[in-house]
C-alpha cells in the first residue's frame, strides 16, 4: 500500500477546561475516500478544522505529505492550499459573484494572475455544472448552487485532501442530491476525501471506510458494509439505529 498521504497522532484540543478531541489517531491513504458519522457534539467538525488549524491543536501531530501542519515554523497557506475546506454554511462573499469566490483564493493564495485564476475558476465551475451562473451572487443561487461554488472554489486550488464539513446539512433535501452528484465525480476523479456527514446512504455507498466518533474518540472503524450492517460496538449500533429510523 502506498504511503500516507495524511497522518494524525496523538491528536487533543481543549477548549478552556472541557476535552472535546481525545488521543484521535489516523491514517489517510491516497485516493481514499473516509466519512466520519457520529452524534452532533462527538467533535467531528472540530477535527476537520484541527486538521487545516482553523483551530490549534493542543497537542499531537498533523503531517500531510511528508509536511508537518502542527510545525512551528510551517506555512499556514500553503497548508490550507493542500487541504480543501467545503463548509456546511458555504462561507461565499455575498458582494462577490461565484466567479470572484473562486478567483480571489487562486489570486490570493496562489498568487496567479486575473486572466489564469478566471481561466481555471471557469473550468471548475463548469465541472460542478454552473456554467450558466459565473457572473451571478450567492444571493442569486439556490442553497445547493452556492454550496456547489464553495467545492468550486476549494477544488481550484488543487488540494492534495478535500475536507467536508457537514456539506449537506444547511440545504432543503431537494437540493441535496445535485452536491452529492458532485462529490460523487470528485471522489471518481481520484480525489482523497475526509467527508462529515448524516448521509448515511451516501456514507455507504462512497466511503473505502467509515469512523465514528463519539465524545471525542474514535470507538470504531471499519468497512460501510461493517459498520453498518454489524457494528460491534453498542454505541455505534444505537447511533445508527436512531439516525436510519428517519
Amino acid at each position: 500500500m502506498s504511503e500516507p498521504i495524511l497522518e494524525v497522532k496523538h491528536l487533543y484540543k481543549s477548549f478552556d477546561h472541557h476535552e472535546v478531541l481525545k488521543d484521535l489517531n489516523l491514517s489517510v491513504h491516497p485516493m481514499e475516500v473516509i466519512f466520519i458519522i457520529g452524534p452532533s457534539g462527538a467533535g467531528k467538525s472540530t477535527f476537520l478544522r484541527c486538521l487545516n488549524r482553523l483551530e490549534e491543536p493542543t497537542a499531537g501531530s498533523i503531517v500531510i505529505d511528508g509536511v508537518e501542519v502542527t510545525g512551528k515554523d510551517v506555512n499556514i497557506n500553503k497548508v490550507r492550499k493542500e487541504l480543501g475546506m467545503v463548509f456546511q454554511s458555504f462561507n461565499l462573499y455575498p458582494h462577490m459573484t461565484a466567479m470572484g469566490n473562486v478567483t480571489l483564493a487562486l489570486r490570493k493564495v496562489l498568487g496567479i494572475n486575473r486572466q489564469a485564476a478566471e481561466e481555471r475558476a471557469r473550468a471548475v465551475l463548469d465541472e460542478v455544472g454552473l456554467e450558466a451562473k459565473y457572473d451571478a451572487y450567492p444571493a442569486q443561487l439556490s442553497g445547493g448552487q452556492q454550496q456547489r461554488v464553495g467545492i468550486a472554489r476549494a477544488l481550484a486550488l488543487s488540494p492534495k485532501v478535500m475536507l467536508f464539513d457537514e456539506p449537506t446539512s444547511s440545504l432543503d433535501p431537494e437540493l441535496v442530491g445535485g452536491v452529492l452528484s458532485v462529490m460523487r465525480r470528485v471522489k471518481d476523479e481520484g480525489m482523497t476525501m475526509i467527508v462529515v456527514s448524516h448521509e448515511m446512504n451516501f456514507a455507504r455507498d462512497a466511503a473505502d471506510r467509515v469512523l465514528v466518533m463519539e465524545q471525542g474518540e474514535i470507538i470504531e472503524e471499519g468497512k460501510p458494509s461493517d459498520i453498518f450492517s454489524n457494528p460491534t460496538h453498542a454505541r455505534t449500533r444505537e447511533f445508527l439505529e436512531r439516525v436510519l429510523k428517519h
